[in-house]
C-alpha cells in the first residue's frame, strides 16, 4: 500500500507537465486558427467588394452610381456620344465604295499622265512650228534671197539637231496657258473648295490625306506655321505616324528640288523629324535643297549629333553642307574637325581668305587637338602657315583651358631637337619679340622653366637677326629678361 502511494505521488507531476504542454499546444493552434479566420474574413470582404465594383457603371464612382442626378447626367453624355458617332457614320462609306473610288482615282491619274505626255509632245511641236513660221516670215522680208527648198532643208536640219529645253517648255506654258490660270471669282472658288475639303478631311481624322491636300494647296496657302500647329495639336490612332510628321512628309514629297520650304517651316521640320529618329528624311531634304538653309538649322543638326553619337557623322555632314551654303566658314571648318577631317578642314581654312586669326583660334579652341594645332602652324604647300606659332601659343597660354595644348606643341618641338624650336622661332616672322617673351613668361608661371629658358636662350642668341633688331627690340627683350 505504501508502495502504491509512493508511485502515485511520483507520477502525478509528470502527468501535470504533459497536460500543461498539451494545453500550450492547443493555445498555439487556437491562435493560428484565429489568424487564419481573420485572413479569410478579409478575403471574403475583398471578394464581396470586387463583386460590387464589377456592377459599377464605368466612368462613375460608387456614390455617383447610386445618385439619380449623376446617372441622368451620365446618360445624357452617353446619348451625345452616340449621336456624334451616328453622325460620323452617316458621312462614311463602305469599304467597297472606297475601293471603287480608289480604282477610279488611279485610272484618272494614269489618264492624266498620258495627257501630260501628249501635252508635252504638242508643246514641242508648237515650238518647232513657231520656229518655221519665224524663218519663213524673215525669208519673205529678205525678198526671198535664198531658194525655198534650201531654206526648208536647213530649217529641218536645225530642228533635228535642236532639243527643246525644260525652260523653253515652261515659257511655252506661260504663253499658251496664261488665260487658263484661275483669277478673280474662279480663284476664290477654287481656294474655298480646297479649304473646305481640307477641313473636312482634318475633322474626320484623315490626317494623311489632309496633309497631302495642304501640301498641294493653291499658291501654298496651307504651307505655313498655322497649318503646322493644327497637325501638332492632334494625335493619330494608336500605332500610326504622328499627324505632324505626316504633314512634314507631305511637304517634302510635294516640294520641288531647289524650291525650299520657308525658314521657319524648315527649322520645325528638322526638329520634328530628328525627334522621331528619321535622319534619312533630313538627308533627302538637305541634299535635294528642299529647305531654307540657315545658321540655326545647322546648329540644330550639330546639337543632335552631340546627343546621338550613332548618327553624329551624318548630322555633322549635313551641317557642313548648310554652313558652307550660308558662307559660315569657321563653323564649316569646325564641323569638319568634329568629323575627324583635320586635313580637309585645314585646307578649307587655308583657302578661306575671309578667316581671321581670331576665327582660326575659335575653331582650334572648340576642337582642341595637338594634330590640328600642328597642321595650322605648319606651312601649306609652299605657303605660309595659317597660324603663327608664337601668336597661337601666346593666345592658348592665356586661356587656362588651352594651356596644356600650347605646352604640348612646344614640347613636340623640343623633343625633336633644340634646332627645330630655334628654326620655328626664327621663321615665325609674324610674331614679335614681345610675343615670344610673353610665351616664355607664361611658361615660367606654369612651372615650365625648361621651356621658358629654351625660348629665351634662342632669342638672346639671335640678337641682331631678323627676329631681334640691334637696338630697340633687343633692349625690350633684355627688359623682359631682367624683369
Amino acid at each position: 500500500m505504501a508502495q502504491q502511494t509512493l508511485t502515485a505521488s511520483t507520477s502525478h507531476p509528470k502527468s501535470l507537465t504533459t497536460c500543461q504542454g498539451r494545453a500550450a499546444e492547443l493555445r498555439e493552434r487556437i491562435s493560428v486558427i484565429q489568424r487564419e479566420t481573420v485572413e479569410l474574413e478579409e478575403e471574403i470582404k475583398r471578394q464581396k467588394l470586387s463583386r460590387e465594383q464589377s456592377t459599377w457603371i464605368p466612368g462613375l464612382t460608387v456614390a455617383e452610381s447610386e445618385d439619380p442626378e449623376a446617372l441622368d447626367k451620365h446618360l445624357k453624355h452617353l446619348e451625345a456620344q452616340r449621336a456624334a458617332l451616328l453622325d460620323r457614320k452617316s458621312h462614311c462609306v463602305s469599304l467597297e465604295v472606297k475601293t471603287e473610288l480608289d480604282t477610279k482615282l488611279q485610272a484618272a491619274e494614269r489618264h492624266r499622265d498620258q495627257l501630260n505626255i501628249e501635252n508635252n509632245r504638242r508643246k514641242v511641236l508648237y515650238e518647232r512650228l513657231r520656229f518655221v513660221s519665224d524663218r519663213l516670215s524673215s525669208w519673205e522680208e529678205e525678198k526671198q534671197q535664198v531658194p525655198l527648198e534650201e531654206l526648208l532643208g536647213s530649217m529641218l536640219e536645225n530642228i533635228r539637231l535642236t532639243n527643246v529645253r525644260d525652260d523653253d517648255v515652261r515659257s511655252i506654258d506661260a504663253e499658251l496657258f496664261e488665260d487658263d490660270e484661275p483669277t478673280g471669282v474662279d480663284e476664290s472658288k477654287l481656294l474655298t473648295d480646297h479649304l473646305d475639303r481640307f477641313i473636312e478631311l482634318f475633322d474626320s481624322a484623315q490626317y494623311e490625306e489632309a496633309a497631302l491636300l495642304a501640301a498641294r494647296s493653291p499658291r501654298g496657302v496651307l504651307r505655313n506655321l498655322n497649318t503646322m500647329e493644327m497637325f501638332k495639336g492632334v494625335k493619330g490612332p494608336p500605332g500610326s505616324l504622328p499627324p505632324l510628321l505626316l504633314f512634314f512628309q507631305a511637304q517634302l514629297m510635294t516640294a520641288l528640288a531647289g524650291e525650299g520650304l520657308s525658314a521657319d517651316l524648315s527649322l520645325q521640320l528638322v526638329l520634328c523629324v530628328l525627334q522621331h529618329g528619321d535622319t534619312q528624311l533630313v538627308t533627302h531634304a538637305v541634299t535635294n535643297n528642299k529647305l531654307t538653309f540657315s545658321e540655326e538649322l545647322g546648329d540644330i543638326l550639330v546639337e543632335h549629333a552631340q546627343k546621338n553619337p550613332a548618327v553624329a557623322n551624318m548630322c555633322l555632314t549635313l551641317a557642313t553642307v548648310i554652313y558652307e551654303a550660308c558662307r559660315l566658314d569657321r563653323k564649316t571648318a569646325l564641323s569638319m574637325c568634329r568629323r575627324g577631317l583635320l586635313h580637309s578642314a585645314t585646307e578649307f581654312m587655308n583657302h578661306c581668305k575671309d578667316l581671321t586669326f581670331e576665327d582660326c583660334m575659335w575653331v582650334l579652341c572648340r576642337s582642341s587637338s595637338l594634330s590640328l594645332l600642328q597642321l595650322l602652324t605648319e606651312p601649306q604647300r609652299g605657303q605660309a602657315a595659317i597660324l603663327s606659332v608664337g601668336g597661337a601659343c601666346s593666345t592658348l597660354l592665356a586661356d587656362p583651358q588651352q594651356q596644356k595644348l600650347a605646352l604640348q606643341l612646344l614640347d613636340s618641338f623640343v623633343s625633336r631637337g633644340r634646332g627645330l624650336l630655334e628654326e620655328m622661332i626664327l621663321e615665325d616672322s609674324r610674331s614679335t619679340v614681345d610675343v615670344w617673351a610673353n610665351v616664355a613668361s607664361r611658361c615660367s608661371k606654369l612651372n615650365r622653366a625648361d621651356l621658358s629658358l629654351a625660348v629665351l636662350t634662342i632669342l638672346l642668341n639671335q640678337s641682331g637677326t631678323r627676329v631681334l633688331s640691334p637696338d630697340l627690340e633687343g633692349a625690350r627683350l633684355m627688359e623682359h629678361v631682367f624683369l
